[in-house]
């Protein structure tokens, strides 16, 4: 079983950036497909990017787009999203995820991932 711990959330102003971490305890990482999901208050949890076991195929939700980067590091067994412009509305609890898939596929749906991180909060101000 895979724990994913996360890291590098906080409070920001509109149009800065951060970055946030997601680290797997072992090296099965590059077993799974990996993705970022975010929860705002009274809203489900949604999906912002996913990728696949290696990485070369990425997957973003239209309102990151050109915003949001999501690499992986297979050899550090971590994920990373690079966010820049941030808006007020990117204010959520950011969770990674670890799904099984078969091959280079990309899983979207939250009930796809098996293991969650325990999420970290980021704040916009405006």
């Amino acid at each position: 079983q895979v724990q994913l711990v996360e890291s590098g959330g906080g409070l920001v102003q509109a149009g800065g950036s951060l970055r946030l971490s997601c680290t797997a305890s072992d090296s099965t990482f590059d077993s799974y497909a990996m993705g970022w999901f975010r929860q705002a208050p009274g809203r489900e949890r949604g999906f912002v990017a996913g990728l696949s076991r290696s990485g070369d195929k990425v997957l973003y939700e239209d309102r990151v787009k050109g915003r949001f980067t999501a690499t992986r590091d297979n050899a550090k067994n971590t994920l990373y999203l690079q966010m820049d412009d941030l808006k007020p509305e990117d204010t959520a609890i950011y969770y990674c995820g670890a799904a099984t898939v078969s091959g280079e596929a990309i899983a979207v749906l939250s009930s796809r991932y098996s293991y969650w991180g325990q999420g970290i909060q980021v704040t916009v101000s405006s």
